[in-house]
């Protein structure tokens, strides 16, 4: 099994926002993150996930960006996520399962990274999932794929 770490767990509660870095997070059933911007029941796109990778990627570009400043919930080392197929199985600390739903999506009008450096790793790489299992998710937490 392929498995990787919780880098950081990160929230906002207003969209169109970068999240910041929590120690931990209460993930819930077919909702998503409590206490988070983008937690909706029965959506497609309830938690969002971002490999450090990517991160690093932009860092390389020359802008000084950091866990959630993609609006990202989990940034997860260990993993190359955006290369999991949509219906992956990702258990997450001992209880979470998310389901990947959806690999990139557009960046939102007047993205402020895309603005400063043309580039945005969101449309290719950031990945969205539902909740199928809840429970707590710690930063330094497993995330092992299992399906």
């Amino acid at each position: 099994m392929t498995k990787g770490i919780v880098v950081a767990v990160c929230q906002s509660d207003q969209k169109g926002t970068q999240k910041a870095p929590i120690p931990s997070g209460i993930f819930i059933e077919d909702y998503g993150m409590s206490g988070d911007a983008h937690a909706e029941q029965g959506i497609r796109r309830q938690v969002s996930l971002l490999a450090e990778t990517s991160i690093e990627k932009m860092k390389k570009l020359g802008i000084e960006v950091g866990p959630g400043d993609f609006a990202e919930n989990l940034t997860i080392s260990g993993l190359e996520l955006h290369r999991l197929p949509p219906g992956t199985q990702l258990r997450t600390g001992p209880k979470v399962l998310l389901e990947i739903t959806q690999i990139g999506k557009a960046c939102h009008k007047g993205c402020a990274i895309f603005e400063k450096v043309g580039t945005c790793i969101m449309p290719k790489e950031g990945v969205f999932a539902r909740v199928v299992q809840g429970g707590t998710v710690n930063t330094g937490d497993t995330v092992e794929v299992i399906k």
